[in-house]
């Protein structure tokens, strides 16, 4: 019995003993668990006040500034006229975002805008050059573009001849900006190589050659070697070509001449080469240039040459435009009235190469009712023969000719020769 009394005993304890054991963990658990939450906290809390208070301090001490400062400004010895550059610190300047050597007279140049002393006192941050085109303080104005040429349809607008072939086309009075006739002028057409136009547009226009004064530009005269990957492109697109060899040297006049009378895709790649470094990077700035003749919504160019392309694409209309356009800039009018030129000499071609503009070289003797002064035909299966022409009547006024979709060389030239008898004023 006792036995039986003092083995309970020990159970008890050793139970007993268990259980404190257990609680000691759960009371060190607890106090490592407390210590790892609100030690955090409390860390937290001392920042956010340590914050309150600073935060506290700079606002006490900008509200005494400024009481300062308005008291300043507003001191009766210390008038707005008074208060100039010269009384104030360069570091105080430059944190209004002032120019600390910028003055002119009474008036001060603050980033790009002029305030005079009866002005508000406020300081205007605007950028120098955000507004393009608007003159900022000592600034000069960029030159004004150009604005761009329309023609529109009136009620004496008529249709093309029975004897007009091409499916598309438009005529246009370039003086009084009417178009007299048209067919499907709006529709869209691949405008094959009569892209060469904008192509020397683009080219003269990045290079600056422009003004009655292009003959004396040096630029011209400039060279360029034909690379391997002119003549294979040409090649391999079956494109018509002036005959320039690889590792020829040519002058960029040449390159524009070549362009248009032969239509020459180894001279229009030169140009977009020598211009841009490349022909998708020259592609950008012609569709730039289309931009500001407003034609980028009905006319979109892949490459400068007038190959085939689902993206490459105009109306006769558009190209009427450009090439009114191209025939404003004495140069390129220059390239497109030639009837022939002789390339320069170089090692491969001695003698240079003799071209030809066939366009205007068969229409000069057809009866016009005046003279074709520019053309540039084109041709791909997409869109057949096409052309577009500037002329003069007897009396020098201009028209502007643009048709596609002829069945033939010949029947496109004849097109252009019906359309300008039945319009253009004889003698």
């Amino acid at each position: 019995m006792n036995h039986e009394i003092m083995n309970e005993s020990d159970e008890e304890r050793s139970r007993r003993r268990r259980q404190r054991i257990q609680e000691m963990k759960r009371q060190k658990e607890r106090a490592e668990l407390l210590q790892k939450k609100v030690f955090p906290a409390v860390m937290l809390v001392l920042v956010i006040l340590l914050a309150a208070g600073i935060t506290g301090l700079v606002r006490h001490g900008r509200n005494d500034a400024e009481k300062v400062s308005e008291q300043q400004l507003t001191a009766p010895e210390l008038t707005e006229k008074e208060l100039t550059v010269q009384e104030l610190t360069a570091q105080e300047l430059s944190s209004e975002g002032i120019d600390p050597a910028a003055e002119n007279g009474d008036e001060t140049v603050y980033a790009g805008t002029v305030s005079t002393p009866q002005s508000e006192p406020e300081i205007a941050k605007q950028p120098v050059g955000q507004n393009y085109g608007e003159s900022f303080g000592p600034f000069p104005t960029p030159k004004p573009e150009p604005e761009a040429y329309t023609a529109s349809a009136t009620a004496a607008t008529t249709g093309f001849p029975d004897k007009v072939i091409s499916e598309y086309g438009v005529l246009i009075d370039v003086e009084n900006g009417t178009i007299l006739a048209q067919r499907s002028g709006k529709e869209r057409i691949n405008p094959a190589s009569m892209t060469k136009i904008l192509t020397v547009l683009t080219a003269a226009n990045a290079l600056g050659i422009e003004g009655e004064d292009w003959m004396d530009s040096p630029i011209l005269d400039e060279k360029f070697t034909i690379t391997i990957e002119i003549t294979d492109y040409s090649f391999v697109n079956d494109c018509s070509n002036v005959g320039f060899d690889v590792g020829e040297e040519v002058t960029v006049r040449d390159l524009f001449y070549g362009t248009i009378l032969p239509s020459g895709a180894d001279a229009a790649l030169g140009l977009a080469f020598y211009v841009a470094g490349s022909q998708e990077a020259f592609v950008d700035l012609m569709n730039q240039e289309l931009e500001r003749m407003n034609l980028s919504e009905t006319t979109h160019f892949t490459n400068c040459v007038g190959l085939y392309d689902e993206n490459h694409y105009s109306t006769t209309y558009d190209m009427a435009v450009i090439l009114k356009t191209a025939a404003d800039n004495p140069f390129c009018r220059a390239v497109l009235s030639a009837h022939t030129y002789n390339t320069s000499a170089t090692e491969q071609h001695p003698e240079g190469l003799l071209i030809s503009n066939w366009f205007l070289r068969r229409i000069e003797d057809k009866d016009t009712h005046g003279e074709v002064i520019c053309g540039k035909t084109g041709y791909v299966v997409q869109s057949r023969n096409c052309a577009a022409s500037l002329a003069e009547d007897a009396n020098g006024k201009e028209y502007i000719c643009v048709t596609a979709g002829s069945s033939s060389t010949w029947n496109c030239i004849y097109d252009h020769v019906e359309l300008y008898q039945t319009w253009l004023a004889g003698e």
